[in-house]
C-alpha cells in the first residue's frame, strides 16, 4: 500500500542529517572519481544526481546515492581501454537503460531473499574497513584515496601495511584535530543540552572546528599546520569556459562497439546488486521499518545513471557509507539525500575555496564513528548468542570476506552458507503458507507450516505488508517446528511497529517461548511504553501534516 509522503514534515531533522552526509560525500566523490581514472568532477556530478534525482524518485527513506567505490576497477579499467571518457559515459547511459529494464521486469524482488545475518555480516564487514581505512587519515597520511574499500590496494600493499606505514608517517596537527573532532561528536551525542541542537550536528562543528584550528596553525608559522595535500582538494573553474568543459557528453558515435555494451551490461549488474544489497541493509537500519520497493529503486537507479552519464558524471549505486551516516545522523526520510545532493551543488559552484580548507582528518574521524556503529561488538555477541550455526557462521563468514576479499563476494558466499544450512534442515520438510481471501474487517488468519526458512521471507513480507488498516490478524505456529530468525524478526517488527501504527490487532498462537513473541494476559501487541510514546509522536505529526495538505 503506497501512501503520500510530505518530504517536508520532518525539515529540520533531515536538513541536519543531509549537511553531515554532504560533508562525508565531499571527498568520497572526489577521492573515487580520481582512483576511477575520471575527471574530479565527474564524482560531484554523480553525487548531485544521486542525492536530487534518484533521491526523490526513490522510495527509501535513509538510503543515499552516489559514486561507489565497488565500481572504480571497472571504470578504472573501461576508461583505460576506451581511451575516451566520453565513449565511456555511453556505457554508462546503456547501464542505466538495463536497471530501468529491470525495474519494469521486477528483478529487485531478490532482495527479499538475501538472509538478515549476512546483510549484519556486511554491515560490520563495511564497519571494520571505514574503521581500518580512515585510521591512516586521522593520523595524516593520505597516500590512498578516500573512499577505498579493497584489502588490496592499487599499489600492491594491503590494509594492515598500509596502517603500518601510517603509523610511521603520523602527521601531528592532523592528530590534535582528530581528536578535537572526535571529542566533539562524543560531546554531541552524550549532552543533553547539545543533543537538542538539532540544526547544528556534530559533523558540521567539528568541521569548522578543523579548518579553524589548522587555519591558526597556518597563520602562527606552527609545525602543527597541516599542508594542502592533506585537506579536501576539489577543482575550482577560473572561468565560465572552464566549468562548460566540465559538463561532457556521451559518444553515440560508439553505439556499434560490442565492448561499449559489454562494460554497460556489468556496470548494470554489478551496481544493481550493490543497490539491492544497501536497500535491504538501510530497511534494517530504519527505526520505523519501512519496506523500500526495490524494483521502484531499480527504476530509479536506471534514470539516475542516464542523467549522470548525460552531464559527465560516474555511475552509481545506492551506498552503505552514506546511508549510514544519514542514519546516524538522525534522518526521517528521504528529503535528506536530496539536502545532501542540492547542498553539493551549491557548494562547489560558490563555496569550493571554503570547502578546500577542510582537513581530511575532520572527516576521517566522522567516517570513523560511523564505521564503529556498524561493527559494534555488541552485533557479534547478539549473533553468537541467537545461534551458532544458522546465524553465527553466515554471519562472521560474510563479515570476514567482506573485509578480506570483496563485498559481493563476501555476500554472495555468505548466502551460499546460509542455503546450505537451509537445505539441510528442509531436506525432510516441506514448507507450505497460506492466507484466507479477506475483506476490510474481516479476521485474517495465517498459518505457518512445519519449516519456516528465511527463502520464505518474501512471500511473509508481501502478505505482512498487504494486511490493511483495522484488521484482526492471527498468526498460528502450533504446527512449525523450526521458524527462521528472519522471518520472526519480520513478524516482530510487524506486531511492535506497523501494527501498533495502522491499529491492526495481532493474536500469535503457538509460538515457542524462546521466540519471545507470544502475546502477554492483557494485551495483544506488547511493547515498551517508550514505543508507545514514540508512536504517538509519530501520529501527532502525521495529524499534523494532514491539517496542513488540507
Amino acid at each position: 500500500m503506497s501512501k503520500k509522503i510530505n518530504l517536508f514534515a520532518n525539515l529540520k531533522s533531515d536538513f541536519a542529517s543531509g549537511l553531515v552526509v554532504f560533508l562525508v560525500a565531499l571527498p568520497l566523490c572526489l577521492g573515487i572519481a580520481l582512483a576511477s581514472g575520471a575527471p574530479a568532477f565527474s564524482g560531484i556530478i554523480s553525487g548531485v544526481i544521486g542525492g536530487i534525482v534518484v533521491g526523490y524518485l526513490s522510495q527509501s527513506h535513509i538510503s543515499v546515492s552516489g559514486p561507489a567505490a565497488g565500481l572504480t576497477a571497472i571504470i578504472l579499467t573501461a576508461i583505460t581501454s576506451f581511451g575516451a571518457f566520453d565513449v565511456f559515459l555511453l556505457s554508462v547511459f546503456i547501464a542505466g537503460l538495463i536497471q530501468l529494464a529491470l525495474g519494469f521486469l521486477k528483478a529487485g524482488s531478490i532482495s527479499n531473499y538475501f538472509p538478515t545475518n549476512v546483510i549484519e555480516g556486511m554491515l560490520a564487514g563495511i564497519g571494520i574497513i571505514i574503521i581500518l581505512k580512515q585510521l591512516p587519515h586521522a593520523f595524516g597520511y593520505d597516500a590512498d584515496f578516500e573512499g577505498d574499500q579493497a584489502f588490496i590496494q592499487h599499489d600492491g600493499t594491503n590494509t594492515f601495511s598500509f596502517f603500518y606505514d601510517a603509523i610511521n608517517h603520523i602527521q601531528l596537527g592532523a592528530v590534535v584535530i582528530s581528536l578535537v573532532s572526535f571529542v566533539i561528536l562524543i560531546a554531541w551525542t552524550k549532552v543533553p543540552f547539545l543533543q537538542k541542537l538539532k540544526l547544528v550536528p556534530g559533523a558540521l562543528v567539528a568541521v569548522v572546528a578543523g579548518i579553524v584550528l589548522n587555519e591558526i596553525f597556518i597563520s602562527s608559522g606552527s609545525s602543527l599546520a597541516i599542508a594542502k595535500d592533506h585537506l579536501v582538494s576539489l577543482p575550482v573553474p577560473k572561468s565560465f569556459e572552464e566549468f562548460k568543459a566540465i559538463l561532457i557528453l556521451p559518444d553515440f558515435t560508439a553505439i556499434t562497439q560490442g565492448n561499449v555494451w559489454i562494460t554497460g551490461a556489468t556496470i548494470a549488474v554489478v551496481a544493481s546488486i550493490e543497490t539491492l544489497l544497501c536497500i535491504e541493509a538501510a530497511d534494517r537500519m530504519d527505526v520505523q521499518k519501512r519496506y523500500t520497493n526495490t524494483n521502484v529503486e531499480l527504476r530509479a537507479q536506471g534514470i539516475g545513471n542516464i542523467v549522470s552519464s548525460l552531464l559527465g558524471g560516474l555511475p552509481m549505486t545506492s551506498v552503505v557509507v552514506r546511508s549510514s551516516a544519514n542514519n546516524n545522523a538522525g534522518a526521517k526520510s528521504k528529503m535528506s539525500a536530496i539536502i545532501h545532493g542540492v547542498l553539493l551543488l551549491i557548494s562547489v559552484l560558490s563555496i569550493p575555496v571554503i570547502l578546500n580548507k577542510i582537513p581530511l582528518a575532520t572527516l576521517a574521524t566522522v567516517l570513523i564513528l560511523v564505521g564503529y556503529k556498524l561493527a559494534k561488538p555488541a552485533t557479534v555477541i547478539h549473533f553468537w548468542k541467537k545461534d551458532k550455526v544458522y546465524q553465527f557462521i553466515p554471519f562472521i563468514a560474510t563479515l570476514l570476506l567482506v573485509v578480506f576479499i570483496d563485498l559481493l563476494w563476501g555476500v554472495g558466499i555468505g548466502i551460499i552458507i546460509s542455503i546450505i544450512f537451509v537445505l539441510r534442515g528442509n531436506l525432510k520438510r516441506a514448507y507450505s503458507f497460506k492466507k484466507e481471501e479477506y475483506e476490510d474487517g474481516d479476521v485474517i488468519h495465517i498459518d505457518l507450516a512445519q519449516e519456516v526458512s528465511f527463502l520464505n521471507k518474501a512471500a511473509i513480507k508481501l502478505t505482512l505488508n498487504e494486511i490493511p488498516e483495522n484488521s484482526k490478524v492471527i498468526i498460528n505456529a502450533h504446527d512449525t517446528e523450526y521458524i527462521a530468525h528472519d522471518v520472526l524478526d519480520l513478524i516482530r517488527e510487524f506486531k511492535e511497529t506497523r501494527a501498533i501504527d495502522e491499529n491492526i490487532k495481532v493474536k500469535l498462537k503457538g509460538f515457542k517461548k524462546a521466540y519471545q513473541l507470544e502475546n502477554t494476559p492483557d494485551k495483544d501487541n506488547h511493547v515498551s511504553i517508550e514505543h508507545y510514546y514514540d508512536v504517538a509522536k509519530r501520529a501527532l505529526v502525521k495529524k499534523e501534516t494532514v491539517k496542513k495538505e488540507i
